[in-house]
């Protein structure tokens, strides 16, 4: 098989934060503790795939978090347009991984159908449940359902030679990761699986969580998906761009190469 290219593309951050807010049951709650958000490219050849979507001005504005880049122009050094991108793969639909869907007017996703069940269904009704979602970016996974633009998985699932996605749930319920062949050997983009490399290493949930069971189970799914731990990508750690080398403007990192260093160094 081809590998593939892989790189991590940096949109936002949140750094007015504290470990409790990434950590259940952290014994040094009070610390600082930043948080970077991505959306990540795989590419080979001509064949362009996107994971997640990042999140827009109006939902930053929105929510009292902004952003530092709009999704299509974080995209643009990659030489990438909007138009261009024909496949992503959602990996749930919670606001800063599906709130730019619309700006990829042509593109199919893969989606697993425990989380579109889980967006449009009864725990909605509970405020505590529904507060990562918004129902725009949901109802945006819907048109594209009626317009036959979603492809659905039950578990695990092919999306191209070389790709494949994998719902472990936990943080949601039809959260899925995906599984990239890349010269440095197999990758898992954990997504929020695991926010940060310490919730998987050391066995820490994110305290935003539907099924903790599922979160623990997931920890170990990412790790066996992965050739090492150095090739599991968390989702939201700033560590991911101080490990892996810049390609180009500072928000890009390129991954399918390997880490300068490992995780321990």
């Amino acid at each position: 098989m081809t590998p593939w290219e892989v790189f991590a593309v940096k949109y936002a951050d949140r750094n007015a934060r504290t470990r409790k807010d990434s950590f259940l049951f952290d014994d040094n709650h009070d610390q600082p503790h930043d948080m970077d958000y991505f959306m990540w490219v795989l590419r080979r050849g001509s064949d362009v795939l996107l994971v997640d979507t990042g999140y827009d001005s109006e939902e930053g504005d929105r929510r009292g978090r902004p952003i530092r880049l709009n999704p299509v122009e974080a995209l643009a050094p990659l030489g990438l347009q909007p138009e261009d991108i024909g496949t992503i793969i959602v990996t749930h639909l919670h606001y800063d991984h599906a709130g730019g869907l619309k700006h990829f007017p042509n593109a199919t996703i893969h989606l697993q159908a425990a989380e579109m069940a889980f967006a449009t269904g009864p725990c909605m009704c509970h405020g505590t449940l529904n507060a990562p979602f918004t129902a725009d970016h949901v109802c945006e996974a819907v048109q594209r359902l009626y317009s036959g633009r979603v492809i659905f998985h039950d578990g695990d699932g092919d999306v191209r030679e070389g790709v494949t996605v994998h719902r472990t749930g936990g943080h949601s319920k039809g959260l899925q990761v995906v599984r990239v062949l890349t010269d440095a050997g197999w990758m898992c983009l954990a997504s929020d699986a695991s926010h940060y490399y310490e919730n998987f290493l050391e066995g820490k949930p994110f305290p935003i969580v539907v099924d903790l069971d599922d979160m623990f189970r997931g920890f170990s799914i990412i790790q066996s998906l992965a050739s090492s731990n150095d090739l599991v990508i968390p989702g939201h750690d700033p560590l991911v761009r101080e490990l892996f080398p810049s390609h180009g403007p500072d928000h890009i990192v390129r991954l399918d190469r390997g880490p300068l260093k490992g995780i321990g160094s």
